[in-house]
């Protein structure tokens, strides 16, 4: 498939987009409105940069760089873009009004072309692997400078691409600087043609979170305020419906051995919460909800986070942690949150998303993957009883934290040529 196939593609499919939004309105408040961004439609100022996130954990990585680019350019006008309601929240509650802020416009040409020759950036920075064919293209064509920051490119992902290799190569080569999470990544890129001098290898921008004393006292206080300080308190953080089961079945495992356990059980999207909630009911559990401020009793065994932007606390206020999209064919989670905060952290075999990170946390101790159900009960009962076992995991988990930091200085470096140092700094 080259791109004017593609293109043709998406024109046809233009009204399955409509549909597809009005789906997700009935499902989530947050998709009801601001539809005229998803086709380009609304008025916008021109800015220097645009800064592409897409969801809430690519805007929470990119949060740090743009906040060094604003302290490093303060007359450089920016756009931050993101595809969904929980990036959009993060932007706005990270930035305020010092940023434009928008959606991204769905991959349509002429969507594409209108939203370019508004905002009209003479630099672009994409986070991750959010490439789109038409919007690299009409980019490069505008003669607008492109670079793909904390890039990570899986083997299955990579080869997809290979398959589509007239529709990719075109748009990986109009890159001009990326900014690799690891050698792997780097490799893949170039076997893919992307050439080896435009490639950067800098590591992960996730390495460089920075977890607040407050965060973290704010964490010991919501457990204190639960009265279950010495209870076995574990997490399911960004959990998918097809893995609800599972991680219920491994907390009635859980409770048999520790009947005062509690399992805070956090969906990755709100238009999940009320599915889990009936999922948990159902399975006979006494469930308290966060949202409806319902305090934990002493019988309370399941706590289900729906809300939005807690997940970190939760991880604060737990032992342990299982990261979710990894049960299913999803590709996973970030898990350096849990594993920064000294939580041993488990996960599914499907976490090709985050697979370098896993398997630097995994050789460490920091993690283990799980297969079943009853292998995850399994691995949180031994981490329980076994205070040796649970402290090195614990300290693993800062170790590789700490020795992979640095990510942000590099891919800062980067958008600084990117955006042009010289000229900037002459006109500051």
């Amino acid at each position: 498939m080259n791109r004017f196939i593609y293109s043709a593609l998406l024109y046809l499919l233009l009204p399955l987009l409509v549909i597809y939004l009005a789906i997700r309105a009935m499902k989530s408040a947050d998709y009801r409105g601001r539809w005229g961004e998803r086709f380009g439609l609304t008025s916008l100022k021109q800015s220097d940069l645009l800064i592409h996130c897409v969801s809430m954990g690519e805007t929470l990585a990119a949060v740090p760089l743009i906040k060094a680019i604003q302290q490093a350019f303060p007359q450089l006008t920016i756009t931050v873009t993101t595809t969904s309601p929980t990036g959009s929240a993060e932007v706005v509650k990270a930035f305020g009004d010092s940023v434009q802020h928008c959606y991204l416009p769905f991959d349509i040409s002429v969507c594409v072309r209108r939203f370019l020759k508004q905002v009209a950036p003479k630099s672009c920075i994409i986070m991750e692997t959010e490439l789109w064919p038409n919007l690299l293209h009409q980019a490069s064509n505008s003669g607008i400078k492109l670079m793909l920051a904390n890039a990570r490119l899986s083997d299955k992902s990579a080869e997809k691409y290979r398959k589509q290799a007239t529709l990719t190569l075109p748009m990986l080569q109009s890159l001009d600087r990326i900014a690799a999470q690891s050698k792997l990544a780097a490799a893949r890129f170039i076997d893919l043609g992307v050439k080896p001098e435009n490639i950067s290898v800098c590591g992960s921008l996730k390495f460089d979170l920075s977890i607040s004393a407050d965060k973290i006292a704010q964490a010991k206080a919501l457990r204190l305020a639960w009265q279950k300080d010495d209870s076995p308190i574990w997490v399911a953080g960004s959990v998918h419906p097809g893995e609800f089961d599972a991680i219920l079945n491994a907390h009635r495992q859980v409770l048999a051995d520790k009947p005062d356990a509690l399992l805070i059980m956090v969906p990755r999207h709100p238009e999940q919460f009320n599915a889990a909630a009936g999922k948990i009911a159902g399975a006979g559990f006494n469930l308290a909800r966060r949202s409806l401020n319902e305090p934990l009793q002493p019988n309370t065994q399941v706590l289900l986070g729906d809300t939005m932007g807690e997940l970190l606390t939760f991880y604060g206020a737990a032992d342990q942690a299982f990261v979710g999209g990894t049960l299913i064919d999803n590709g996973g989670h970030n898990p350096l949150e849990p594993a920064a905060l000294g939580l041993p952290v488990f996960v599914g075999p499907q976490h090709w998303d985050f697979a370098e990170i896993t398997g630097l946390l995994q050789d460490a101790g920091a993690l283990k993957v799980i297969a079943s159900d009853s292998e995850l009960a399994g691995e949180l009962l031994n981490k329980f009883n076994d205070q040796s076992a649970y402290e090195a995991a614990s300290e693993a988990g800062h170790k590789v934290v700490a020795a992979n930091r640095g990510a942000l200085k590099q891919q800062f470096e980067l958008a600084k040529q990117l955006i042009g140092s010289q000229e900037w700094s002459q006109n500051k």
